[in-house]
């Protein structure tokens, strides 16, 4: 058995400084370390309990859903406002799903799709039997 001591994920933005203000404004995800210089270097944010990466650069997008971001959130609906105003991309407000989640669908710059998630307290997810 493998024992992971962290993990991250990373993506490889067309636009690293479209990613970044993405990332760090719109979505206001605080930074936890920078590496490298000028347009081209590395930023890593927090992400709860994990981080995201960005790093490098590609050419252009090719592999559109390749990855998707799960972010729990405590107040989906907050998150919706907040976003709309801060000009996200919002490919499907807030809807409780048949699993009890509800959820939210927006994508980044380079059409990663990200998914807010809020537990309702009632949720299984929030308590142990």
């Amino acid at each position: 058995m493998v024992h992971v001591l962290s993990s991250r994920i990373m993506v490889r933005p067309v636009d690293p400084d479209r990613s970044r203000e993405f990332y760090g404004q719109t979505l206001g995800l605080p930074v936890y370390r920078e590496f490298g210089t000028g347009p081209e270097r590395g930023t890593v944010y927090f992400l709860g309990g994990g981080h995201l990466e960005l790093s490098r650069r590609v050419p252009e997008r090719t592999d559109e859903g390749a990855i998707e971001l799960w972010l729990q959130v405590e107040d989906v609906a907050a998150a919706h406002e907040q976003l709309s105003t801060a000009g996200a991309t919002i490919l499907r407000p807030p809807v409780r799903e048949p699993w009890g989640l509800i959820e939210m669908w927006i994508t980044d710059p380079d059409g990663h799709r990200i998914v807010l998630v809020e537990v309702p307290a009632d949720h299984p997810l929030r308590y142990r039997p």
